[in-house]
């Protein structure tokens, strides 16, 4: 499936052959021919170096639109009209978005063969972070304050969205695990279920790995997390993800990308996973442990109690959380990798160095220290 004319972003932050072949011309025009929206394209402007599907901008006479492709054992038709309805939603609420466009029997996804399509308006602003890498973090205090107070709008505008969780666990933002009162017995029912996963487990000792991960964190969230109200959020709140006005310090944020990660959560677990993405630079974990970036978590949490105020507990609560917050995806990319693109290698990395390694970093003193800074807001 790999090309070495285009290259996707890699696990240590590198630049490595794709997982799947980027968008051909002619594949393109043939799955746009039914978007009359679009009119006939003339060219693919841009392939996208995000390494989990294949995605271009493609321009026509009409603008630029994004087309992205899904393998249907990671995208099918239920679970990508599952994101496209909570866009819709937060889209009718006056969250920017850019739009779903529909083909030409009113659907918003095509599938052909072992394929799924998706179509969207091109973003409004400057894709300011495309380079950046997920876990890259943010050096601008200000876009982070932004951040924070337009996750919190989004928040707002997720709160009356009412739908069941997520039909997959592949690369989902979920948090049943870490909500669990007892994780291991939860992931022991779910493994029939995940055979992939079952099957990476089933030669280590991962219920005593995962216990040692959860048990310094785990009994300490569980009342705050029981009082959590349920809502529908992002699960990718990373700057890479966003379009902004300009390039320039007061930049406002004028659209929200990429809804794949989103689920059935709670707004805290949110909060948490854009200090995790946006203020720890994870890439350089294996060179040194200070690798937090404490204004960037300060300004994120600061932007959204601005938009929406949180309490003294609520912070205890996301302190506590952070540890944990990656959990539930980490162990659904070893089930990507293990069982969709069939690459042990990177299914380890996702155990040993995503689930394992960053748990642990919170035990050093920068990761301490970092909890400590959230827990001392006021």
């Amino acid at each position: 499936m790999n090309d070495p004319t285009h290259l996707a972003h890699g696990l240590a932050g590198d630049n490595t052959p794709p997982d799947w072949l980027p968008l051909r011309a002619d594949e393109v025009e043939a799955v746009l021919r039914d978007y009359p929206a679009i009119g006939d394209p003339a060219r693919i402007a841009w392939h996208s170096p995000r390494p989990l599907s294949a995605a271009c901008l493609v321009e026509s006479p009409r603008g630029t639109c994004f087309v992205k492709r899904h393998h249907q054992r990671v995208r099918g038709v239920e679970t990508l009209g599952e994101e496209h309805r909570f866009i819709a939603h937060l889209r009718e609420r006056g969250t920017p978005i850019p739009e779903v466009l529909r083909h030409a029997g009113g659907g918003t996804f095509t599938a052909r063969g072992e394929w799924v399509y998706e179509v969207h308006r091109c973003a409004a602003g400057i894709d300011l972070y495309r380079e950046t890498i997920s876990w890259e973090p943010l050096s601008n205090r200000q876009h982070a304050l932004v951040a924070g107070q337009m996750l919190a709008s989004l928040h707002e505008a997720a709160a009356d969205y009412r739908a069941a969780q997520r039909s997959t666990h592949i690369l989902v933002a979920r948090s049943e695990l870490i909500c669990a009162v007892d994780p291991v017995a939860t992931l022991a029912a779910q493994l029939p279920q995940r055979p992939a996963l079952a099957a990476y487990l089933r030669n280590r000792h991962w219920q005593d790995e995962l216990g040692d991960l959860l048990a310094p964190w785990h009994a300490a969230v569980q009342p705050g997390l029981a009082r959590q109200p349920p809502l529908w959020t992002h699960g990718d709140w990373h700057v890479s993800n966003l379009y902004w006005s300009d390039d320039g310090v007061g930049a406002r944020i004028s659209d929200v990308l990429d809804f794949g990660l989103c689920a059935r959560n709670f707004a805290l677990f949110d909060l948490a996973t854009a200090i995790e993405r946006n203020a720890i630079a994870w890439l350089e974990l294996d060179r040194r442990n200070d690798v937090a970036h404490p204004d960037i978590a300060r300004a994120l949490i600061d932007g959204y109690h601005r938009q929406r105020p949180l309490s003294r507990d609520d912070r205890q609560l996301l302190a506590s959380l952070l540890p944990l917050v990656h959990v539930d995806f980490a162990l659904s990319e070893v089930e990507y990798f293990q069982g969709i693109t069939q690459s042990p290698a990177n299914a380890d990395v996702a155990w040993d160095t995503f689930l394992r390694g960053h748990a642990a970093w919170f035990h050093t003193p920068p990761g301490q220290a970092l909890l400590q800074l959230i827990r001392d807001l006021d």
